[in-house]
């Protein structure tokens, strides 16, 4: 059941990237060109994806996930320097890329050998961050 769920999620959220333009690397790079061919029509994606979010989490707090089990406390809303590390890095890499990991994946249908070439170089930095990121910590604390 739990992969029937997933599935169909997956499906979902896949369809919907496509068809919004979220998978297109021209609109989204439209999209952040705020000062220059600035393309709006991904607000209306994201406001599109909030508000109905924000409904759910306030209709569903106390509820229990479909296929049993229980949600994942929510996280501690703290800001700390590997949050914003990891967010510059996120925004410089969609900014010139157009991709992020959603869109990438789903890409793959359709995009040829630069969509597999993106996702690999995303994995492989995916597999060298905690690497990085245990390094840096060592630094610092030798600083």
């Amino acid at each position: 059941m739990h992969i029937l769920i997933a599935l169909i999620a997956g499906g979902l959220f896949g369809s919907g990237l496509f068809i919004s333009g979220m998978t297109d690397t021209t609109k989204v790079q439209g999209w952040l060109d705020v000062f220059g061919a600035w393309d709006p029509t991904l607000a209306f994606v994201m406001g599109g994806a909030i508000l109905p979010m924000m409904i759910a989490w306030r209709l569903t707090r106390n509820a229990r996930p479909i296929a049993g089990g229980s949600f994942p406390p929510a996280p501690i809303a703290q800001v700390d320097r590997n949050l914003a590390f990891g967010s510059v890095l996120f925004g410089v890499g969609w900014g010139l890329a157009g991709l992020c990991p959603g869109p990438a994946i789903a890409s793959l249908s359709y995009n040829g050998i630069e969509g597999v070439v993106f996702v690999g170089a995303m994995l492989g930095g995916m597999a060298l961050a905690p690497m990085l990121r245990a390094r840096l910590d060592r630094i610092a604390v030798a600083a």
